[in-house]
């Protein structure tokens, strides 16, 4: 019993050194499917897949709230659908193409409230608008972001010499932009209700999410690199007293 105990930690301390010298490969293919599907599920939709798509986008709903003027379209008249109160958005308002949608029947859209955030959320596309991204614009470019960071950050003279950016940092040009953008377009609208209901330009949703993506890789990988390497150095010091080659 001894014996076998001692043989499945040594198995584990194993896996776990493979782990600590291949964490960022993993990550890096994690993160490259997480963004990828959000835009095979309109791929699919187009081809006809759609019970695949509609996997897809329950999947990815718990984590954004996929409402369709807030998203990417693929496949369609425009890319995106922003609604009429977005200023100088420079496209054909959503609520111009939700109105002529059974989706979207009783439906006030002029009215931010739960109906409209159930029916945009809901809504996935159609032949003249495309199909939606399965995260929204924000999300996206979040995600898209972080993986470019840890692109980055995997070249060798890179991940030798970054260290993590310092926490005032973070906060001011990670955490500020998207939060100020997020939180003032938030309190226009019930309960809240302190200024004038607003909508933001998808290309400050695009902007923030991605500032906010890369400022979050330049904190977060190099800081698991210092975890790695040091578990790393425990367990092979650990390993070479028993005298297994690492």
């Amino acid at each position: 019993m001894a014996e076998e105990k001692q043989s499945f930690a040594i198995r584990a301390n194993i896996w776990t050194l493979k782990l600590t010298r291949n964490w960022l490969r993993i990550a890096l293919i994690i993160l490259t499917i997480y963004v990828s599907l959000p835009f095979a599920a309109p791929t699919l939709m187009r081809l006809g897949a759609t019970g695949i798509a509609r996997v897809i986008y329950t999947v990815y709903s718990p984590f954004c709230h996929q409402m369709a003027f807030r998203s990417f379209f693929l496949y369609g008249e425009q890319p995106v659908y922003p609604r009429e109160n977005v200023p100088n958005a420079g496209w054909v308002p959503f609520e111009s193409y939700a109105a002529k949608l059974d989706a979207f029947d009783g439906v006030d859209l002029n009215t931010f409230d739960l109906p409209l955030i159930s029916a945009a959320r809901s809504f996935l596309g159609n032949d003249e608008m495309g199909y939606k991204v399965a995260l929204c614009e924000r999300d996206i470019f979040i995600y898209l972001a972080l993986l470019t960071g840890g692109v980055i950050y995997a070249q060798p003279k890179v991940r030798r010499r970054l260290r993590p950016v310092p926490l005032w940092l973070y906060v001011i040009l990670g955490l500020g932009p998207i939060g100020l953008d997020g939180f003032s377009q938030m309190l226009g609208y019930p309960p809240f209700n302190l200024w004038e209901p607003r909508e933001t330009l998808p290309f400050f949703r695009v902007l923030t999410g991605a500032i906010f993506g890369l400022m979050t890789a330049w904190l977060g990988f190099p800081y698991l690199e210092e975890t790695m390497q040091d578990t790393r150095r425990k367990i092979e010091k650990k390993l070479r007293r028993k005298g297994i080659p690492v």
